[in-house]
């Protein structure tokens, strides 16, 4: 990713992309400080299939917070399987950033 995403939608569906190709440094720097896991182990990531947004709230250029509720599908040990995760972002000294979610 070479441009800053100006939305948390944006980052959102670039974070998508990034779980899609097995980018973890994008996951990491996209990740806010405060919930960021030291490393990301993506050896055993699902194939992610599809992302459909389906709220959002704030998180435009010129906001410091947005959520973002999407459903994610994805294929696991054979089957389709669907996430639903409304997503929490924060916008700090000109980025967005992923705080934290809570999956549905």
């Amino acid at each position: 990713m070479t441009e800053e995403p100006q939305t948390a939608e944006a980052l959102m569906r670039s974070r998508f992309d990034a779980f899609k190709s097995g980018d973890s440094a994008w996951l990491l720097r996209t990740w806010h400080p405060s919930t960021r896991p030291e490393d990301l182990d993506l050896s055993d990531n699902p194939r992610w299939r599809g992302l459909q947004v389906l709220d959002t709230v704030e998180g435009r250029p010129d906001d410091t917070t947005g959520i973002v509720e999407f459903r994610a599908s994805y294929i696991a040990a054979g089957e389709l399987r669907i996430l639903q995760e409304r997503s929490r972002f924060v916008r700090e000294d000109g980025r967005w950033y992923y705080v934290d979610g809570d999956v549905r």
